[in-house]
């Protein structure tokens, strides 16, 4: 009886204490040049929840906006009281994305905490294309006949220990009060 007891409880806290997601994707080692002209590694995240994102800095589509909903996001987590997190973009136009271009992009935006960004280049487009497709199962490439890049226009919820656990729609409806919900209970207690 005392085995049933043990496993009832164990089944109880487990429904109660833990994020699922639906997904579990590793994300691959990295190690870039964010718009500080500092490194951010997935090492360096290690610990922190984070929300990733692609854009580059010259796009004329969907970029603008998702940096803009990315803006309103960190918004909503600072009115919600939300501090342990990271923003991280990968540029995937790392020749033409160098940090000054990066910082003049991010600063056209109001961002509330810019500590919280990390817009990362200083990489090439085979590794940022490898990636996306390895570790958020995304396609990044070259559109044909422009100088316009390809590339996936969700926010991927990055668990503390570097495990892609969600994505969301980052360009249209934007479903930020599910990201919020996810991050918290994503978070230790």
């Amino acid at each position: 009886m005392r085995k049933w007891g043990l496993i009832a409880c164990l089944l109880v806290l487990a429904g109660c204490s833990s994020f699922r997601g639906d997904m579990h994707w590793k994300v691959a080692e990295f190690n870039y040049t964010n718009q500080h002209q500092t490194n951010t590694s997935l090492a360096s995240l290690q610990g922190t929840p984070f929300i990733a994102y692609f854009f580059f800095t010259n796009c004329t589509t969907v970029c603008p906006p998702m940096t803009m909903n990315m803006v309103k996001l960190q918004k909503e987590l600072k009115a919600a009281g939300m501090d342990d997190y990271a923003l991280v973009g990968f540029s995937v136009d790392p020749t033409r994305d160098t940090p000054a271009v990066i910082t003049q992009y991010i600063n056209q935006f109001p961002v509330a905490d810019k500590s919280k960004w990390h817009l990362l280049t200083g990489y090439d487009e085979a590794a940022i294309t490898t990636l996306a497709a390895t570790s958020f199962k995304a396609i990044v490439k070259l559109e044909e006949g422009s100088q316009q890049m390809m590339h996936a226009t969700n926010f991927y919820l990055v668990d503390q220990q570097g495990f892609v656990r969600k994505s969301y729609d980052g360009y249209g409806q934007v479903p930020v009060s599910e990201i919020l919900n996810d991050l918290a209970h994503i978070q230790p207690k």
